[in-house]
Order: structure tokens, then sequence, then C-alpha cells
């Protein structure tokens, strides 16, 4: 069980991440690479970027065990709402002080050592610890060089999607958080998290407390965390809960498909750009003047096109754009990667 102690400033702290993390991305996607569970969601997503890897698993899981602790510097923190990019958390991993890059490896080989064994693959992966933990230049730039290696072969691809999810999910706490305040917003977390006010329980593999002491909370959905929330090991980071974000089942990619072709009509390009940021079905009726079982309608056809997104927000349900919907409504214009 994690228990994490909320004080009423760390409430008025509590806050949203305003994007996907690359590198918390990045670091789950490889647990989910190796986890059988979730076929559903993550099977054809695991199959296909097999395919696009080059060895980058093999040094990878020398410092990213199955399960358990992996070392807090592979996903640094800014301490703000603003998560890193790709580029700007490889420099700032990059940037990490030698004392705990050998820190956090000892603990790695202190938790996880039969996990490190069963997972070294050939002598010079299961190096790498070791050569990191010296402090030289040329390990750290290897690790990072496979870490960009693996993001391009097995999230890159996948972003606009892992993007939308975390919008979606953005959307429904952001309406929470307007609805009734910050005590709402952590009430709506997924239902593994739980806040027993001043208290937000979360399933977790082992016992941890963790005091805000007045620095608030980091909110950061994630597409590829699953079962229970994770937190840094090191209570004296910047606090952050990645949680995972809700999956409505569908594949990890959507195939394109003739939904397209139904895009056409004044009403249903209407019934697009009325969802904007987020609205409920009833919101959109009302928005475009159309019956409810319409909007309904509408909004269905969007959704199995890749342009709309829905998750259920209490009794409702709320549509939000996927990246190609807003690109649509843009005129085409390209979608941003991390």
């Amino acid at each position: 069980m994690l228990r994490i102690h909320v004080s009423g400033v760390d409430l008025s702290r509590v806050r949203m991440a305003t994007r996907p993390d690359a590198m918390w991305e990045t670091i789950l996607s490889f647990h989910r690479l190796r986890d059988r569970r979730g076929s559903t969601v993550f099977g054809k997503w695991r199959k296909e970027s097999r395919t696009r890897l080059n060895g980058e698993a093999r040094l990878l899981s020398t410092v990213v065990p199955p399960r358990g602790y992996f070392p807090d510097f592979l996903t640094p923190s800014q301490g703000s709402a603003e998560p890193f990019g790709l580029d700007a958390g490889m420099e700032a991993l990059r940037d990490t002080p030698v004392d705990r890059i050998q820190e956090e490896l000892g603990l790695l080989a202190r938790n996880a050592p039969l996990a490190r064994r069963a997972s070294a693959g050939p002598p010079s992966a299961a190096a790498l610890p070791e050569a990191l933990a010296e402090g030289r230049t040329e390990p750290l730039g290897r690790l990072i060089s496979t870490l960009r290696a693996y993001h391009r072969a097995a999230v890159e691809p996948y972003w606009p999607h892992i993007r939308a999810s975390v919008e979606a999910d953005r959307a429904v706490r952001g309406r929470a958080l307007l609805d009734g305040g910050a005590d709402e917003l952590l009430a709506t977390l997924p239902p593994m998290i739980r806040w027993r006010a001043p208290v937000l329980e979360a399933d977790y593999p082992v016992d941890r407390e963790l005091r805000l002491d007045g620095r608030g909370l980091l909110l950061q959905p994630s597409f590829f965390c699953r079962g229970t929330p994770v937190v840094y090991r090191d209570p004296s980071l910047p606090p952050v809960l990645v949680y995972p974000v809700t999956h409505p089942g569908a594949p990890a990619v959507a195939e394109p498909g003739p939904w397209l072709g139904r895009l056409v009509g004044h009403t249903r390009s209407a019934v697009l750009r009325s969802i904007g940021n987020g609205c409920t079905t009833s919101e959109l009726a009302r928005r475009t003047g159309v019956s409810l079982a319409s909007a309904s309608q509408h909004a269905c056809v969007l959704r199995e096109a890749g342009l709309v997104r829905t998750l259920r927000h209490g009794s409702s349900v709320l549509h939000t754009l996927t990246p190609l919907g807003a690109a649509l409504i843009r005129g085409g214009a390209p979608l941003a990667v991390p």
C-alpha cells in the first residue's frame, strides 16, 4: 500500500501534467514489452515493436528489471507541470550527478540481483551498471543512445495515440477539478487510487509512506503504466504520481479504415469542431443543435475514424479530440512528436 500524506497546502498545489512524459513512457513501455498481460491493449504493440528492436532490450534490461525498483534517474523530473520531451529528458539524464548514479545503481543491485542476472545478456551489456557507476561519460552516452533507439522503435510510432489517451484523461480530470476542486480531482483517479482525506492511498507492491511537506503533487497520466501507480523511491525528489490512463479496450494503434470516407457533410464537421477541448454528449447536442441521439451517433462515427476519444465521467461520457482530429481541424498541420 502506498500512502501519500496531503496537507491543505499540498492540496492547493496538486496539478496535472500538461502532456505525456517521454521518459516515463519509454521506461514503462519496456516493462510492458516483457509483460504478457494486457494483450488487448498491448499485444499488437508488443509484436510490432519487437520486430523493430535491434538488441536494445538486452542492454536496457541490466538497468530496468522486469519488476520492482528501477533507478529514479532514468525518469528525471523538473518538479513542475511541464513533462519532459525526449531531447530534454535525455539531456537531464546526461546531467545526472555521478554520486546519484552510484547510489541508485547500488540500490538496484541490492533489490534485484536475481532479475539482473537472469536478463543480463552478453558480457558487454552485463557490465553496463558497473561502468555507469564508475562515472565515465562513454557508458552513460551508450545508455542514452540505446534509450533513444528503443524509443524510436517502441514509443515514437505510437505517440499520437499515447498523447490522445493522456489528453482524454486530462479532460476528465480537468472537468472534475472545475466541478469540485482538488478534492474532486483526487477522488476521480483510477480505482486503484483512493482519496481518503488527508491521505491518498494506492495499491502498491510494498508499503510506502510519502509525505509531501508542502511541495504539492504532480499527477502524470501514462499510457504504459499498468495495474498500480508509480512514484520515485527517493522521497527528496519532487513528488510525482504516475498513474495508468483508462484504456477503452482498443488496440494501441488504430488502423486507417473506410470510416474516414464518412467524414463528409456540414453537420459532422460542426460536431468535430464543437468537441474542442472536451464535452459530454448532451453538451455536444446543445452546441450543434442536433438531437441527443444524433450527437451520439456522430461522435461514434468520429471515434471509429480515430478522430475522437470517449471516456466515461460519472454518469456521462466525455468526448475529446485525438491529435488526428485536431490536425484535421487545423487543415492537416503536422503532429508533434516527443
